[in-house]
């Protein structure tokens, strides 16, 4: 029977070398730590840059002429004196209101119902008015107090649900809302109509109940009360014990109940001193811009109370500065319906065009993108 040949490898052959993974690049998204503030300004400012850009490019498709652009959007907004003192009168509820977002936020309480909060706040210092309550001295200070007492009860309602049976605020405050306007409504159409003509809106407010005209212009009053509450709210958040706790409670609830932080005192209060502020809102539009009580006084500032909140990242005095960006915003665009017949739908895009590209730049401050290499 003959052998079968058998193969021996050669002990001096090479050894096969072992096959090497081949290197992919992929990208991971992260949270960034910190970004120093120039950077986020610069974001910031880059995003605004293209908001404006793309905001410029449809105006002039829609026929506006490149060359006034700049004139109309900010040396006829906020170097005319008739416009700046628009600007600063639709500035000053707007800080209010979003200030008031911003305190309710901080304690992570979604507050969506600044409207009705605000609309009470007007009820209650038409009321006094209504029913001659208290000297002419007093009777401003007596409508403010009114305001803020009524703002701060409508913002409790949601505020127990929350705390006592677990009811979401977001639910609860926006549909407090509509029944905050439905008795609105009741009031102007009903027993606080103007008798003389019949107009669903109360009687005019007399001369001691309005904000007083400082330097020529009611709107010196408020936008001066709205600047003298933002400060009173950056100490508050920035520098007292209460400020303190809210950043705890708003970066770990569960963690700061765990260390001794009072989580549901300080939501309570937290959300009580927004409906307060959103109250001092509805009392600077009554008081100061509209004379008396009306039936849509209080539309769009909820939606632009929580905007403000969003882009000034919760801070009362970055909600200033904000506030008036909207607001020059807003006087811009009714310059331009009034000037190029822009329709006011066109207005609202260019409006959420910057709004949009503004409230981008948040996710670029907060996340960073890194390139990961894998094998495989």
């Amino acid at each position: 029977m003959a052998d079968a040949s058998v193969t021996v490898p050669s002990i001096n052959a090479a050894p096969v070398a072992p096959r090497r993974p081949l290197a992919s690049r992929r990208f991971a998204l992260e949270l960034r730590q910190e970004m120093a503030w120039h950077r986020q300004a610069l974001i910031l400012g880059v995003s605004l840059i293209i908001g404006m850009g793309v905001s410029a490019a449809i105006l002039v498709a829609a026929g506006v002429p490149a060359n006034e652009l700049l004139n109309e959007f900010v040396l006829q907004t906020l170097f005319d004196k008739q416009s700046l003192q628009a600007v600063l009168f639709q500035a000053a509820p707007m800080i209010l209101v979003g200030i008031a977002a911003s305190m309710a936020f901080r304690a992570r309480f979604w507050n969506l119902g600044l409207e009705g909060q605000m609309i009470w706040g007007a009820i209650g210092a038409t009321t006094i008015s209504f029913f001659d309550v208290g000297p002419a001295a007093l009777r401003l200070p007596l409508m403010l107090a009114m305001a803020m007492a009524l703002g701060l009860l409508w913002a409790m309602a949601p505020t127990l649900l929350k705390l006592k049976l677990g009811v979401n605020e977001i639910i609860s405050s926006l549909m407090l809302n509509y029944i905050a306007s439905n008795f609105l409504l009741h009031l102007v159409y009903g027993a606080w109509k103007d008798p003389k003509d019949s107009f669903p809106y109360s009687p005019q407010f007399r001369a001691f109940e309005r904000l007083p005209e400082w330097f020529g212009n009611v709107s010196t009053a408020a936008i001066g009360l709205a600047l003298v509450v933002a400060v009173l709210a950056w100490w508050f958040v920035g520098i007292s014990r209460a400020g303190l706790y809210l950043r705890f409670v708003d970066a770990n609830p569960r963690m700061a109940d765990a260390v001794g932080v009072p989580v549901r005192r300080m939501i309570f209060s937290a959300v009580l001193l927004s409906g307060a502020l959103s109250g001092i809102a509805g009392f600077v539009v009554v008081a100061g811009q509209e004379g008396r009580l009306t039936q849509a006084f209080y539309a769009g500032y909820g939606f632009s109370g929580i905007l403000i909140a969003f882009l000034a990242r919760n801070n009362p005095l970055a909600a200033t500065v904000v506030a008036v960006l909207v607001a020059a915003l807003f006087v811009a665009g009714r310059n331009l319906q009034v000037f190029y017949q822009i329709p006011f739908s066109m207005v609202q895009l260019i409006q959420a065009i910057v709004v949009i590209c503004v409230a981008s730049s948040d996710f670029f401050i907060r996340h960073r993108i890194r390139s990961v290499v894998s094998k495989t």
